[in-house]
């Protein structure tokens, strides 16, 4: 019987422990600087699991919305049309491919909750699986709308989340929610947002943020708050956002190795684990940074 006994305990003894790290993917922003390649060479690297098209950085209050692509194309001049081909072969790899709002350069704001269903209207007719006559990124469907939100009014972005999210039901796939708050809790623009519960992907920003980010080999603050998201912010995955090198922010860059060695072992125990964001493609280009830490994603 005592013989019994151990044989059944050992596989779950084993289930334990290998259960107790969870496997991630990388989430890359592309399109702000004409440097960084074609999105499908972004995506024929076999590196990244998520696509941010950053950024539709004009937009509510009644304006006329406007995307920023830098380098790659204007969408003034319908040039943008050519990456529908791009974003398709990108969602042939299972990659999920966004359209980011936001930035740090724009124009944006939601001045009232009609304002935030206008303009998930026109997300939907114009990026995702509505109808327009004008549709920037020509015919490819995206996977769904990112929110960077770092400037303009604090409201309604609660608002703009469920409309969106709503338009599940309609269309024939769904509509994923991304998001990209500071990493100081809650954050000032989105922490109304998250509470909502609607966001598939929060790809936290741990840079720029000195209280909760790695500094002088000190890994304590980013490990703080990481636990203080996971456990605290309603969210589908929750990914590490890093710069991809020391010229991408300001502060908050990580060497690989001691994500690998020092953060990554202890954020992967979490069920919200959901990988690593990156800030750019640009700059993963210049330093090799995802191609160094994929093997421990």
């Amino acid at each position: 019987m005592v013989k019994t006994k151990i044989s059944l305990l050992l596989p779950l003894l084993f289930f334990t422990l290998v259960g107790t790290s969870h496997a991630g993917g990388i989430a890359i922003y592309w399109g702000q600087n004409g440097n960084e390649g074609t999105l499908s060479e972004a995506c024929d690297t076999g590196r990244y699991t998520h696509v941010n098209i950053a950024f539709l950085n004009k937009f509510g209050n009644g304006q006329t919305p406007e995307m920023n692509l830098a380098g790659h194309c204007n969408p003034a001049t319908n040039s943008c049309t050519k990456f529908s081909a791009q974003i398709k072969y990108c969602q042939s790899k299972n990659i999920k491919v966004l359209l980011s709002i936001g930035g740090g350069i724009g124009t944006y704001t939601l001045a009232s909750v009609e304002d935030a269903r206008n303009v998930s209207t026109f997300l939907w007719n114009t990026f995702l699986g509505g109808h327009s006559s004008t549709r920037p990124l020509g015919d490819a469907v995206l996977d769904g709308i990112d929110f960077d939100i770092e400037q303009g009014s604090t409201q309604n972005y609660d608002h703009l989340a469920r409309f969106l999210k709503a338009y599940s039901k309609k269309g024939k796939k769904r509509v994923y929610l991304g998001a990209a708050p500071q990493c100081p809790i809650p954050d000032r623009f989105l922490g109304t947002a998250l509470d909502t519960g609607l966001f598939d992907f929060v790809w936290v920003q741990f840079y720029n943020n000195p209280p909760c980010q790695y500094a002088d080999g000190n890994v304590t603050n980013l490990l703080n708050s990481w636990k203080r998201w996971t456990s605290t912010v309603p969210a589908g995955k929750i990914f590490l956002g890093l710069p991809a090198a020391p010229a991408a922010a300001g502060s908050g860059f990580v060497p690989a190795d001691v994500l690998t060695s020092k953060i990554l072992p202890v954020i992967k125990k979490s069920r919200k684990y959901g990988g690593v964001m990156l800030w750019s493609r640009f700059f993963d280009v210049q330093n090799g940074y995802s191609a160094s830490i994929i093997g421990s994603v």
